[in-house]
């Protein structure tokens, strides 16, 4: 009997490791001490286009929009001085009930079959959960705490205490994988330590219910609201879209401590209300930005993942999105190893594909918080009045403030955009990696790209007809491919054949052939197969020996 893979951490990215292993075949069992089901935080508000593709695939795209704001609430984001006074800013984000419909977005020209989604951590996690449960190959262990781990040649075993009955036991798996968060039990047991920016910002967070502040704020209503009071600048998130919200309140230089800080007077002062305003505390969400990476994703048969192997600020909403980017980098590569017909080189790829993006991204997610701290400390005094004066400061703030937050919540580039040039499983052409920025975005088809999303001519996505492995492209079913097809089932690596002969496809597909990975990067192109078929396959299925990375 094969052993499991093994993923400490039943979060959106152990979960969504978990899903995706199973549809592959592969046993998982997950280790994780909340109850089933237990309500998590309600720090992520934001499912990205990419994260909600993969949903799509685990067919549970459709439950996660119907869940959250309600259907005609606006997701967008709207900038106002204290939350119950007129706006002077907005950047429009369409509902749940209009996004498909609606093409006035700054998002709307998005190359995708699932635009990106507002909804809270507390309304899609349970459902990932229940969709993990209902799969035969995985096991949900909850109620347990990982405690150590050692590793042999061919396995890992861990120590796990029944936190219920106080039970110690072991687990032996195939391999393992810490998704369990920024304090890691898996990550400090590898050695792995934290590099960067330790604190770039304190924030502190209440999640409360008041059924009258929806009523306060006047005409329409958004997802978020950036709140630019003189004093103190704070941002409103709307959980349901009725009577729980979601307070952020940056603490000023100078402020180390959370419980110092007049938690209540703040609230008032952000908001805009009175002594007579009621409301009731549901948690304390306080946290600190950061912008931290590992020095290691990986010690031969262990691997992090999320927020175990980065932490960084929630700008773009890319904290629980880049986890599960990881997890789909991950996922086809283990499952490709424990089947057979992935080599070393392919646990090599998970470590030299995420760790340079994880840099880069996360130092975009910083550098957008530096300018959005710098905006919100210069408030002038009189920001409040209506004198002509204050009008045109709200007026011109407005504009900037438009200008920057535009970038991170229609950010095409850090969706679409990011690419794998340093792989051991990519066949590289020498072709230069089209630039990319938070916001900017260059469909292509150099290999280490995201294959460029197109619709068939049978309304299928392209992505929905790509297979569980490897998928090739044809658009001319007169080029020869019989050698590639039967130099793959001889290295047992999955292949799919889709030919395009009759599509309409976009004009970055000007070769003939491309190889699509089950992460839908490319692999490989050209307008012929290479002469070497045997080197493309043996490159494709991590069998090229490649130095070790970190």
């Amino acid at each position: 009997m094969s052993l499991p893979i093994v993923i400490v951490g039943a979060g959106p990215v152990g979960l969504c490791l978990a899903i995706d292993l199973a549809m592959r075949g592969v046993e998982v069992t997950v280790v994780d001490t909340r109850h089933p089901r237990e309500i998590p935080t309600v720090r992520c508000n934001h499912v990205s286009s990419r994260t909600m593709e993969t949903f799509r695939r685990m067919g549970i795209a459709g439950k996660v929009r119907e869940a959250g704001l309600p259907d005609d609430y606006p997701n967008d984001i709207v900038f106002r001085p204290v939350a119950t006074r007129e706006e002077f800013a907005r950047i429009h984000i369409p509902s749940r009930r209009d996004r498909f419909s609606d093409t006035g977005s700054p998002d709307a020209w998005w190359p995708t079959p699932e635009p990106p989604h507002r909804c809270n951590q507390i309304f899609f996690e349970p459902l990932l959960f229940d969709r993990a449960a209902s799969l035969d190959r995985i096991t949900i262990l909850n109620r347990t705490s990982a405690e150590a781990f050692t590793q042999g040649p061919d396995s890992v075993t861990l120590s796990l205490r029944d936190l219920d009955t106080g039970r110690d036991y072991e687990l032996e798996g195939a391999y393992l994988v810490g998704c369990d968060g920024g304090r890691s039990m898996v990550r400090k047991g590898i050695g792995a330590r934290l590099q960067g920016d330790a604190e770039i910002q304190k924030v502190q967070s209440t999640y409360f219910r008041s059924a009258e502040l929806a009523a306060l704020i006047p005409g329409e209503p958004g997802w978020m609201t950036y709140l630019y009071h003189p004093e103190r600048a704070g941002n409103l998130l709307a959980i349901n879209g009725i009577d729980t919200w979601l307070l952020h309140n940056y603490l000023l230089p100078g402020e180390s401590d959370f419980d110092a800080v007049d938690r209540d007077g703040c609230l008032r002062m952000v908001l805009g209300v009175g002594p007579e305003f009621e409301y009731e505390f549901l948690a304390c969400e306080d946290w600190i930005g950061r912008r931290l990476v590992a020095d290691s994703f990986r010690d031969r048969r262990v691997f992090l993942a999320g927020d175990s192997a980065h932490l960084w600020v929630p700008y773009a909403g890319y904290g629980m999105n880049a986890g599960i980017a990881d997890a789909m980098d991950l996922s086809w590569q283990l499952a490709a190893c424990v089947q057979g017909w992935g080599g070393e080189a392919m646990l090599e790829g998970y470590v030299a594909e995420r760790k340079p993006i994880t840099e880069q991204v996360s130092r975009f997610a910083m550098n957008h918080a530096g300018k959005a701290i710098a905006e919100r400390t210069t408030i002038p005094g009189n920001f409040l009045d209506e004198t002509p004066a204050a009008q045109e400061a709200r007026a011109a703030l407005g504009r900037e403030a438009e200008r920057l937050h535009v970038q991170q919540f229609a950010c095409a580039g850090l969706n679409f955009g990011y690419f794998y040039d340093q792989s051991p499983l990519i066949a590289y052409d020498g072709s230069a990696m089209p630039a990319y920025t938070m916001a900017d975005y260059t469909p292509s088809t150099v290999p280490g790209c995201r294959a460029a999303h197109f619709w068939l001519a049978d309304g299928r996505s392209l992505y929905d007809a790509l297979g569980q492995g490897y998928t090739l492209l044809r658009r001319d079913a007169d080029v020869a491919i019989a050698p590639l097809v039967a130099t793959a089932q001889s290295f047992d690596m999955p292949l799919e054949v889709l030919d395009l002969a009759a599509e309409q496809v976009p004009g970055c597909y000007e070769h003939g052939l491309l190889i699509v990975r089950p992460d839908q990067h490319v692999a490989w192109r050209g307008n012929a197969l290479p002469d070497d078929v045997e080197a493309l396959v043996k490159t494709l299925c991590g069998h090229i020996a490649v130095p070790a990375s970190e």
